[in-house]
């Protein structure tokens, strides 16, 4: 923890200086992985989705509704159509079992 918190800081600042001064894809590269990031650490969410569609999934919560809300002023429907691209995704992990720990467990 002590290593990913100044990573994360430093990878952040990355995001800004390449959003300013760099490739466009690049940026959005990191901002989507610092959104999953977040999303995992703060929302207790899965590692592979974003905020928005988390925010979809769990809709009733009042986290939710703020984010919707404040996405919904940028475009409208944003969490529902990030849902709808990022479900069948979270649907084929879970259903795999991927998101079981594999490194100091006796799973195979």
């Amino acid at each position: 923890m002590s290593a990913i918190v100044p990573l994360a800081v430093l990878g952040y600042m990355l995001i800004l200086c390449i959003g300013l001064c760099g490739k466009v894809k690049r940026g959005r590269q990191g901002v989507r992985a610092m959104d999953h990031f977040v999303n995992a650490t703060l929302f207790n969410g899965y590692a592979w989705e974003s905020i928005s569609s988390h925010a979809w999934r769990d809709r009733d919560s009042t986290w939710a509704k703020g984010v919707i809300w404040l996405t919904n002023l940028f475009q409208k429907d944003h969490c529902k159509r990030s849902n709808k691209r990022e479900q069948p995704i979270v649907d084929l992990i879970l259903k795999k079992g991927l998101h079981h720990q594999t490194i100091g467990s006796n799973r195979r």
